[in-house]
């Protein structure tokens, strides 16, 4: 069987009629496992499921209040399916499909355990994208696997497996849920131990109604999981609750994440202040860590005295912690005391006062999820900036790039040539800069040897933002987010003594305003701004690279990290008697004979029309036409027809779009049109001004095919005309 027929996707109108029609599918006539998706267009709202009894399952979900209100039904088969297979591709199907966001799935959690099978990795991993690219082609998802596994919603989605360390949290906050004697239950971990994923898994499990939770048998826990559910249910069948997150920008990012969930709303997700509106039966707080208390809180000031006020509260004693703690009637917080990074965060005090009350218990995780070089990488950076390394101590990790920089414009680059290969790496500094550019867009914040650097341009989702690979992040922006790689800037506010052989901090050069006001103590705010750099130095999943302005820094860090060489950086469409224009019909173009502008094949009167399989939505505007190549063989074959329908601007990024060549040809398409994956991101020239690079990149077989580079000077040659929507067979 070749590549490209590795798997097959049917779509068939899901309705009480249309049962006899999938007897005609051999694999569900033959009881073969397979998997399916059931999605209705209109409402956006999808099913996802696996079956060896095709027609039994079909009729039973027929009968099922929510999943007969479903309109299409589409049939994943292939030769090379078993029942591990099917299972671990309809579980994969979950997590992309429910970040993607075409679709709201009423699919229940799934895959508390991870399992393996014969050819897991050499064959079902390839497997797995043909099945995706096949959905592209059908219309049923619409960005790139590539896109979401960068993106947050896919990574703080609730539908993902738990390791055995994730699930042993799980089960005790369960049973001391359950526990009337217990009111506080704490989840201590360090950075990267899937505290927010466990977090997140646990409110959606929480509040997923009976007949939504799906919990398969793939461990001994299921069952115990599965009872108490049952008995939480009893004691609260519909639990008030809260996610509380500290961080303005991380609670954004989870917002996005609830957005398209099932059962979940962005209005969950709460700030600490929130919580004076009602009392809650369940309170989670992720980063719990960064909850404040009276000091140095600059503009919070006022809205953290009216909370005390309305919650009946002594401003000067209490914090955020006791907030959480009056307004719940069970509190859970997720807590690493190594990332507290500003004195106006909670006393240590505070929550070793919480653990050892006589109401509350604690559990740790301790797994490292983040990092790919693990707990030994994370142990050696507290080593390292603590100074307990040995005199001949070098960290080296085969599956991880650790390396120090001579110069900061090499390390730049470095992190520039990532973003463009696996996107999500960017800088982040010390707050050893003032913030410059935040009234004059022009200034540069970081001025080091000739290279000129702008902090972040906002404070909210900034790892998100176009553009921001070229900025410059720091801990209050990033704290709580994953990147592909992260380069840490060590500014001048901390440095090496040669005599003492130790890290010392120069409080004249730190510039957060409210994170050194108050401190008398120099060793308390050296602890501080070690934590900062502990922290942002845990952020690089695949590598973190290293430069510091002090040179004796410089020196210290490179006995003990691998030094970076200068300069090296590396279906079948239903028969329809009557065609209706924009009714079950659109125009047809022939874009290889098109001589003129793509307005001028608009302006012209339609002499072909084609019809749209049934289930999707027509409107004006939408269009098809036959796309010629190998380009994009992934998701579309040679000749295929394709539906579009007009570019709406907004994020493309991940999407697959029609775009007009205004002069030149595309030697694949034969014309000046071309279909391509969409990714834009924002730049910057010598002078200061932002404009987007845009790349188009091809979705082929065939590695052959390069990307197209668009910058600001041919970029107006292009123009997005069509966003695709389905193959029509």
């Amino acid at each position: 069987m070749s590549q490209s027929s590795m798997v097959e996707v049917k779509r068939y109108p899901f309705n009480q009629d249309a049962i006899s029609e999938l007897r005609s599918n051999a694999f569900a006539a033959d009881s073969w496992p397979l998997v399916y998706v059931l999605s209705d267009e209109k409402h956006r709202r999808a099913y996802i499921g696996e079956t060896t009894d095709t027609l039994t399952r079909m009729s039973t979900h027929l009968k099922h209040d929510e999943k007969q209100l479903l309109t299409a039904v589409h049939l994943i088969t292939s030769e090379y399916f078993n029942k591990s297979a099917t299972l671990d591709v309809e579980s994969l199907l979950i997590k992309y499909m429910a970040a993607d966001g075409k679709y709201t799935l009423l699919n229940g959690n799934l895959g508390l355990a991870d399992h393996n099978y014969y050819q897991r990795d050499a064959l079902y991993n390839e497997v797995f994208r043909e099945v995706w690219n096949r959905l592209i082609a059908k219309g049923v998802v619409s960005r790139t696997l590539d896109h979401l596994d960068n993106s947050d919603v896919f990574k703080y989605s609730p539908y993902k497996s738990l390791s055995f360390d994730q699930r042993q949290g799980l089960l005790t906050i369960m049973h001391e849920l359950l526990n009337p004697g217990v009111k506080n239950i704490v989840i201590e971990g360090g950075a990267g131990t899937g505290k927010s994923v466990l977090a997140i898994f646990l409110f959606k499990l929480l509040l997923s109604e009976n007949h939504h939770v799906d919990l398969r048998d793939f461990s001994e826990d299921e069952a115990e999981i599965q009872s108490l559910l049952a008995k939480l249910r009893k004691a609260t069948p519909k639990p008030k609750m809260a996610l509380v997150v500290p961080m303005t920008s991380f609670r954004t990012t989870l917002k996005k994440a609830f957005k398209h969930v099932s059962g979940l709303s962005p209005s969950m997700v709460i700030s600490p202040s929130e919580l004076a509106k009602q009392h809650y039966d369940i309170v989670l707080v992720d980063e719990s860590h960064r909850l404040r208390k009276r000091k140095n809180l600059g503009a919070y000031f006022g809205s953290f005295d009216k909370t005390c006020a309305a919650l009946s509260m002594d401003k000067h004693s209490c914090s955020e912690v006791d907030w959480v703690c009056q307004q719940s009637a069970k509190a859970i917080f997720f807590y690493d005391q190594g990332q507290s990074i500003k004195p106006s965060d909670a006393d240590t005090e505070v929550f070793l006062r919480l653990k050892a009350a006589k109401d509350s218990v604690k559990h740790s995780l301790l797994s490292q999820f983040r990092v790919k070089a693990g707990q030994p990488y994370v142990e050696f950076v507290d080593n390292l900036l603590n100074g307990r390394v040995g005199e001949e101590e070098v960290f080296r990790a085969k599956n991880y790039e650790f390396e120090v920089f001579e110069s900061l414009g090499d390390m730049v680059q470095a992190i520039n040539e990532k973003e463009t290969k696996v996107s999500l790496s960017r800088l982040i500094a010390g707050y050893s800069w003032p913030w410059i550019s935040k009234k004059d867009s022009t200034a540069y914040d970081i001025v080091v040897d000739g290279v000129q650097l702008r902090w972040n341009s906002t404070n909210t989702d900034w790892i998100n933002k176009e553009g921001s690979h070229n900025e410059v992040g720091c801990i209050h922006t990033t704290q709580g987010y994953d990147l592909n790689y992260a380069g840490i800037i060590f500014g001048e506010e901390i440095r090496f003594d040669t005599e003492t052989q130790s890290i010392v901090i120069d409080k004249t050069n730190y510039f957060d305003r409210t994170g050194g006001q108050g401190i008398k103590d120099p060793e308390e705010l050296k602890q501080y701004i070690i934590n900062i750099y502990r922290t942002i130095m845990l952020r690089g999943i695949r590598g973190t690279f290293v430069y510091a302005c002090d040179k004796a820094l410089r020196e210290y860090l490179k006995q003990h990290i691998p030094l970076r060489a200068p300069s090296q950086v590396e279906n079948r469409t239903p028969e329809v008697v009557n065609l209706k224009p924009y009714v079950n019909a659109v125009p047809l173009f022939d874009l290889q004979a098109a001589a003129g502008t793509f307005s001028d094949l608009q302006d012209t009167q339609y002499k072909d029309w084609v019809a749209v399989p049934s289930g999707i939505p027509v409107r004006e505007g939408m269009f098809a036409c036959r796309v010629i190549g190998e380009s994009m063989n992934r998701v579309i074959p040679n000749g295929t027809l394709c539906l579009f329908r007009p570019d709406r601007g907004g994020s493309r990024n991940g999407k697959t779009v029609l775009v007009e060549c205004t002069d030149s040809i595309d030697a694949d398409f034969g014309s000046r049109y071309t279909v391509k994956v969409y990714e834009s991101f924002k730049t910057e020239d010598e002078h200061g001004w932002l404009h987007k690079r845009i790349q188009l990149k091809p979705n082929s077989y065939d590695q052959n095919f390069e990307t197209l580079e668009l910058n600001e000077e041919n970029a107006l040659q292009y123009r997005v005309v069509g966003e695709f929507m389905c193959v029509i067979e």
